[in-house]
């Protein structure tokens, strides 16, 4: 979602390919050809083919800078800094929050058992995180929209829509971010 959303707020032209990740098309000897580490997703830009979201967010904003192109990353370089921070923290961190909120509740309203012990640490520890990072009434992280305010509203969303305790000044974060026409844009698509 969040290459999606970095390429509709970028102004790129694009055609997506799905990967039926279901049925692990995502680690047959095709995909691998063009996916070194067979994740989703995957750019293909002239002869690169680029795997892992953060890593495609980062090329998109070299290859694609402002001021011909929307910002993915704060002006600021120690809030670009954090910014990329985070987005690592939230894509290797809070797996056992992943696998009982899956982005089947975010796509498709699936609902599943309570939380385990792990999980609500890994929810804890997600909120905890970004309650130090967002104020009452905060809209987004740095003082301007970003590509990591999609990544972690995607994260507080597994819980917020699986209807789990989230603090309001975060279930309002989410929903605002939830708002923004590229994410409106991809949620449109992947129903």
């Amino acid at each position: 979602m969040s290459v999606y959303v970095a390429l509709r707020e970028k102004g790129l032209p694009f055609t997506l390919q799905w990967v039926d990740l279901a049925h692990e098309a995502q680690l047959t000897p095709e995909y691998a050809a063009i996916s070194l580490t067979r994740r989703v997703p995957t750019l293909a830009l002239n002869n690169l083919h680029l795997s892992e979201s953060s890593a495609i967010a980062e090329y998109l904003e070299e290859c694609f800078p402002a001021p011909d192109y929307e910002r993915l990353y704060p002006r600021d370089r120690e809030k670009r800094a954090r910014a990329r921070e985070l987005q690592a923290w939230l894509r290797s961190d809070f797996i056992s929050l992943r696998q009982q909120r899956p982005t089947e509740v975010i796509f498709a309203g699936k609902k599943y058992s309570p939380l385990n012990e792990d999980a609500r640490r890994s929810a804890a520890k997600l909120i905890e995180g970004a309650q130090s990072l967002l104020s009452a009434g905060q809209q987004n992280l740095f003082g301007e929209w970003s590509v990591v305010d999609t990544d972690l509203a995607i994260m507080l969303n597994r819980l917020a829509l699986h209807g789990d305790e989230l603090p309001d000044n975060l279930a309002q974060y989410a929903w605002f971010q939830w708002q923004r026409a590229s994410v409106q844009l991809w949620l449109g698509e992947s129903v």
